[in-house]
This record gives C-alpha cells, sequence and structure tokens, in this order.
C-alpha cells in the first residue's frame, strides 16, 4: 500500500493507459479522481476503482480551461489534499506533414497540451502543500519524429519541455515532475491489431521485449513508483516504459 491515504487526480482514466493507472494506484490505497467524457466507461472505472479505494468520477471536457480549476477544487473539498497529478488524457489526428492543418494542432493542443498546462498550473499550490508529484506524458511519436504524427509530436514534446521547467521551478518546493513514454495494448490498438494482424505483428517483433505493456501492470505500475517516496530523488525525467523501443541519450 505505498500510496495509502494519497489522493490523485488521472485524466483520461475512463479507459486504456489512464485507467490502468487508476487501478494501479487504487490498489496501493489512493483516492482517485477519474476525469473523462465517456459516462458509461467513467461509471464503469468508478465502480472497480470503488472495489480498493474511494473514487470521484467527472464526466468534463478538460479543453475547457474553466472545467480544470473547478475539478481540483472539488478533489480538495472532497478528500482535503492533493498529492499526486496525472495528466494522460490526449487526442490527435494522424495525417502527413504536408496535409497537417492548424484544426489538427488545435485539437492536439486543445486536448493534450493546455490542460497538462493548466492542470499543473491548478494544482500546484495544493500539490506544494503535500511535496506532491505530476506525472506527465511523453511519446516516441516526439521523441523519434514519427511519420504522420506531426500535430502529437508537437504537443507531446511541448509537455516534455514545460514539465522540465516545472521540474526545476518547483523542486524546491519538494515537488517531482516527471513523464513517462509508453506503448501499451489498449483497447484501440486491440481493435487494430484485429483489422491488421500482419502489421501489428511486425510492431511487435520491433520490440525488445516482443510485447506491448499492459495498461495496469506496466504502464500503472511505473505510475505507482513515480507517485511514491521510491521517486523522492528523480524529478525532471522521461521514462521509456516502451518495451526498449527507444533508448534515450
Amino acid at each position: 500500500m505505498r500510496l495509502q491515504g494519497k489522493v490523485a487526480i488521472v485524466t483520461g482514466s475512463a479507459s486504456g493507459i489512464g485507467k490502468g493507472i487508476a487501478l494501479a494506484m487504487a490498489k496501493e490505497g489512493a483516492h482517485i479522481a477519474i476525469i473523462d467524457v465517456n459516462e458509461e466507461m467513467g461509471r464503469e472505472t468508478l465502480a472497480e476503482v470503488n472495489q480498493y479505494t474511494e473514487g470521484l468520477l467527472f464526466i468534463k471536457d478538460i479543453s475547457v480551461k474553466e472545467n480544470i480549476n473547478g475539478i481540483v477544487s472539488e478533489v480538495v473539498e472532497k478528500f482535503g489534499k492533493l498529492d499526486i497529478l496525472v495528466n494522460n488524457a490526449h487526442v490527435s489526428r494522424q495525417v502527413p506533414f504536408v496535409e497537417t492543418t492548424l484544426q489538427h494542432f488545435e485539437l492536439s493542443f486543445g486536448t493534450g497540451f493546455y490542460p497538462t498546462f493548466y492542470f499543473m498550473q491548478a494544482a500546484y499550490p495544493e500539490l506544494k502543500k503535500t511535496q506532491g508529484k505530476v506525472i506527465n506524458f511523453a511519446s516516441g511519436a516526439g521523441i523519434e519524429g514519427q511519420a504522420t504524427q506531426t500535430s502529437y509530436a508537437a504537443a507531446k514534446e511541448a509537455i516534455r519541455a514545460i514539465s522540465r521547467v516545472a521540474a526545476n521551478e518547483w523542486g524546491p518546493d519538494g515537488i517531482n515532475v516527471n513523464l513517462i513514454s509508453p506503448i501499451a495494448l489498449t483497447p484501440g490498438v486491440e481493435k487494430w491489431s484485429e483489422q491488421a494482424p500482419e502489421m501489428y505483428e511486425a510492431m511487435v517483433n520491433k520490440l525488445p521485449l516482443r510485447r506491448l505493456g499492459d495498461p495496469e501492470q506496466d504502464i500503472g505500475r511505473t505510475a505507482v513508483f513515480l507517485a511514491s517516496d521510491d521517486s523522492n530523488y528523480m524529478t525532471g525525467q522521461t521514462l521509456m516504459v516502451d518495451g526498449g523501443s527507444i533508448k534515450l541519450r
């Protein structure tokens, strides 16, 4: 129970990696604020979280800045504090570089970068009180510059940049800011594997560990580590939880 009594906000946590993190943290004793736009799946995740701890569900569009301050305030009102902020939510479209438009950037930055930035600003006063942890999300798409990922890669690298700035500024406050760059078998990837099994198998065979990560056991457990006291002497780092796909130097 490494997170016993902690309070965590996890965005995009109705399914996929966000859900895996929410469940992994709940099983370690943390109270979880589930943030998503999918009410049906959000309620399913809340029911699972409530088997281990107490959860709180917000069906909110976090691309609307005004919703973010309200979420942080309500979480603190409910649980009395905030210890962990996980900025996982992100939506984007894959198109070739020359076909990328302002609308693609607005979608990617509006659902990923800006919510991460505004949640960090809103949560800072509470995280300073608890000497808390921020976990943001990077991507190999940005680190390697993957084809058709222009707007997503740009937003993810922007998130890495502000995470390093916050790590430097907030370190004296006892706040740790780190990132995870994952590869995981999410519901979306599972659906794609059924539609394009040969492409999926080729992708998996390129990974040194020859498998995609499990959202809870692999990505979620890494998030638990970053949220716990075990990572107290780490900040500003990007952890590649990707089966060995990318080796940072």
